[in-house]
């Protein structure tokens, strides 16, 4: 009865063993291991040689290194329109976007209250000015009768004193006429300065109140570059400083002139605000984007012949030549665009080393120029 279970464990083991080597041999079969091998000849056909096409040398160059601060054009000079009395405006005569010149008329409110108050303030004043002639005939009279002892002298200091009543009346009625003429003045608004309107904030029929906006103007002559500068760039910086201004919406760089730096830094960003002049445009506009570019030092990098960067979707790569003739096929990354023909790379390859020009296009010297 032993015998006959270690036969039967006997032959179980043996079909395990046999299954396992049945398995071994089918993935050796599978690999290709009974299958008869081509000699290899990667040597002479598999690495491709350099014969004639041009070569471009990669080269390292060092060139002025230059940071952008992002900013927003604003004007120096900004005014805020308002009127300065309560009334119902009658005509606005200049909208957004049109250029005005000092003493130019804006604004039209309806005056006839204030023409009312100043007719009645001239004829106070007339009335006013009667009676300090009649109180200044009656003190000549009594001061004549009081030289002929007519009079006692109770009776001409009481002349005397309605003499300056009457021109304490007088005078405050002038001031009353100054007042109403000031205020019949603030119902024709006009510019304070020259400038472009830049918003209009009512319209003819509104009830305006003292001090309530009414247009915004600015001079185009005080835009500036604000923007807020890392505080390690901005130490370095210094009022009247020129500096460039890429405005995108333009395409287009302008000289520019620190005017003012914010003496305190901005404690999250570590930053200064930094305003910059600009030269007057009729293309610029207040609240545009801009660029400040400060220069930061110098850098070094590698600059590539463009015509040896081959790309194949977002993958970039080129043909470098090494010391024994063959070619390497090697991806790369790149960076700014800068003088024509030429582009810095980033990483891939190292400066001294040759590629290959794409076909077709013609061999050029190797340039040690920067972007």
């Amino acid at each position: 009865m032993f015998a006959h279970k270690g036969l039967i464990i006997f032959f179980r083991i043996l079909m395990v063993v046999a299954g396992f080597a049945v398995l071994v041999l089918s993935i050796a079969w599978l690999s290709g291991m009974f299958e008869p091998k081509v000699g290899s000849d990667w040597q002479e056909r598999g690495v491709r040689r350099h014969t004639t096409e041009p070569i471009s040398e990669v080269h390292e160059v060092t060139k002025p290194y230059v940071e952008e601060a992002i900013g927003t054009l604003k004007a120096s000079s900004r005014t805020i329109v308002a009127s300065k009395v309560l009334a119902t405006i009658e005509k606005i005569n200049v909208k957004a976007g049109d250029q005005v010149t000092k003493g130019q008329m804006l604004i039209e409110l309806d005056a006839k209250e204030y023409q009312a108050r100043l007719s009645q303030a001239k004829q106070s004043l007339a009335a006013a000015s009667a009676t300090r002639d009649e109180a200044e005939k009656e003190f000549k009279r009594v001061e004549t009768l009081l030289r002929k002892n007519v009079v006692t002298k109770s009776d001409f200091d009481r002349a005397k004193r309605q003499l300056e009543v009457a021109k304490a009346e007088e005078s405050r009625a002038k001031q009353a006429v100054t007042e109403a003429e000031i205020l019949l003045s603030y119902t024709t608004i006009k510019a304070a300065k020259n400038g472009r309107i830049v918003d209009r904030l009512a319209e003819p029929g509104d009830i305006v109140n003292p001090g309530a906006p009414l247009l915004v103007l600015y001079d185009a002559t005080s835009l500036r570059l604000e923007a807020p500068v890392m505080e390690h760039l901005a130490v370095k910086l210094r009022p009247g400083d020129e500096l460039k201004v890429y405005v995108d919406a333009l395409n287009r760089e302008l000289n520019a002139t620190i005017d003012e730096i914010v003496p305190q830094a901005d404690a999250p960003s570590r930053s200064f605000l930094v305003k910059a002049s600009l030269p007057r445009s009729e293309d610029l506009y207040e609240g545009m984007f801009g660029r400040l570019r400060i220069p930061a030092g110098s850098r070094k990098h590698l600059c590539l012949d463009m015509d040896a960067i081959e790309r194949i979707g977002q993958l970039e790569f080129v043909n470098v030549l090494r010391p024994d003739g063959t070619l390497e096929r090697r991806f790369i990354k790149t960076g700014q665009v800068g003088i024509p023909g030429r582009q810095e790379v980033l990483s891939g390859l190292q400066a001294g080393e040759q590629v290959i020009l794409k076909p077709n296009s013609p061999a050029k010297e190797s340039s040690t120029d920067d972007k």
